[in-house]
């Protein structure tokens, strides 16, 4: 990713980037809150776990749902005004969770939350690969790691700031920080890759059968990835409770554990990044997707120490997925199609991350812990495994110019 700020490239990436740390730190800030709500607010929002946890629910919903329609509104609208409703929306719908007077106001002030987060990934993501230029990996793993880093920031800020301040600043302080970052946007210059960048290539003619086998591909990882990763990163610090820090004086501890080990998985996006540059999808997918099913069968029974490498390793199976999925829609999907396939894609894959927040809520009060949870996770994982092993090992990702001589061929 280039380092010179006077390029305005290099400062949409870095808002995109900005952008993509708010979106994920929001969406976790109930599953730490809500250990601090349970001890702080009970009379509001009572003592369960489980309860408090489902509120999240129709945020998660109309973060999928919502995605949807993002590519058909950004030709209408622009994608520029959509970036400005993410910031100014998330941040003030994060406010109003802060001041919510009970669980149904806390539930729709996390909706409203959810629907402008829906923006992000449609129309932040195709901002992204087309302001890259030839360094799509690249700029897709850094995108990554700072997503990565809210999900690793979500759970340690908000336990400090839950246990110093109370849980509603937890909601308060980041929605300031997105409102800020709001105004700095409207106040940068306008700037769309598509017609203001020079020496732009003109998108290869892919074969139908290679477009269709990786569309395919991309759509079933996208359902089944989703869930596992929304559900992950929901329950670490629930793990982390149940298996090293039991005690509620400990809060702040189950935030520092659970920033450890998503950080780990958040940082495997920085490499893989790079690896993508340089090998074919296939070849960084499979490796990644063959490591998470053990792993998450082993946290089902892993107590003590040893769930924190253990927790890192399926962390970085999972995230580093996520940098692989996002490069194959800028490989094998024309600029012009990459907004809506986005939308797809995202709707397809936060839809199985909606199903996360009940069911995790669901088997923790029918079971009294998280193994069940993290051996429906690896089954749902295997379904990623599969499609790593669908998915095209071609050279001409690499060397887009090949393609013209690939046309007749038929898929591998």
């Amino acid at each position: 990713m280039p380092l010179n700020l006077d390029q305005p490239a290099t400062r949409q990436i870095w808002f995109i980037n900005a952008a993509h740390t708010v979106c994920h730190y929001m969406l976790l800030i109930l599953a730490t809150a809500v250990l601090g709500i349970v001890t702080q607010d009970p009379g509001r929002f009572g003592n369960e776990y489980g309860p408090i946890i489902a509120l999240g629910t129709f945020m998660f919903v109309l973060y999928g749902v919502g995605s949807l329609p993002m590519g058909w509104l950004a030709e209408r609208i622009g994608r520029r005004a959509l970036m400005a409703a993410f910031f100014l929306g998330v941040g003030t719908s994060l406010i109003l969770a802060g001041f919510a007077p009970g669980p149904w106001a806390l539930a729709a002030a996390l909706a409203s939350a959810g629907a402008f987060n829906a923006i992000y990934h449609p129309i932040g993501t195709a901002m992204l690969v087309e302001a890259a230029g030839d360094r799509v990996g690249r700029a897709v793993g850094n995108n990554g790691v700072f997503g990565n880093f809210g999900v690793a920031l979500a759970p340690a800020a908000t336990a400090f700031i839950a246990a110093t301040v109370g849980w509603r600043w937890a909601f308060v302080a980041p929605g300031v920080v997105a409102l800020i970052l709001g105004v700095l946007w409207l106040l940068e210059t306008p700037y769309d890759a598509r017609h203001d960048a020079k020496n732009n290539r003109p998108f290869p003619a892919i074969p139908r059968a290679v477009v269709r086998r990786a569309i395919t591909s991309l759509l079933l990882i996208a359902a089944a990835s989703g869930f596992v990763f929304n559900a992950f990163t929901l329950l670490i610090p629930k793990l982390m409770q149940e298996r090293l820090a039991g005690s509620p004086d400990l809060l702040p501890v189950v935030g520092a554990l659970a920033f450890a080990a998503t950080l780990f998985g958040g940082l495997t996006q920085f490499t893989v990044g790079r690896l993508i540059d340089r090998m074919t999808l296939k070849r960084v997918f499979l490796p990644l997707a063959l490591a998470q099913v053990p792993a998450l069968l082993a946290l089902s029974f892993l107590g003590g120490w040893a769930v924190l490498p253990v927790a890192a390793l399926a962390a970085a199976a999972i995230f580093g997925q996520v940098t692989v999925n996002e490069t194959m829609t800028a490989r094998y999907v024309a600029p012009e199609l990459r907004a809506k396939l986005y939308s797809i894609r995202f709707f397809v894959g936060f839809v199985g991350a909606a199903a996360a927040s009940p069911l995790v809520g669901f088997l923790h009060d029918a079971t009294g812990n998280l193994a069940l949870t993290m051996i429906v996770l690896a089954v749902v994982g295997s379904v990623t495994l599969a499609c790593a092993m669908l998915f095209p090992d071609r050279e001409e990702e690499l060397k887009p110019e090949l393609w013209a001589r690939a046309h007749p061929v038929a898929a591998e």
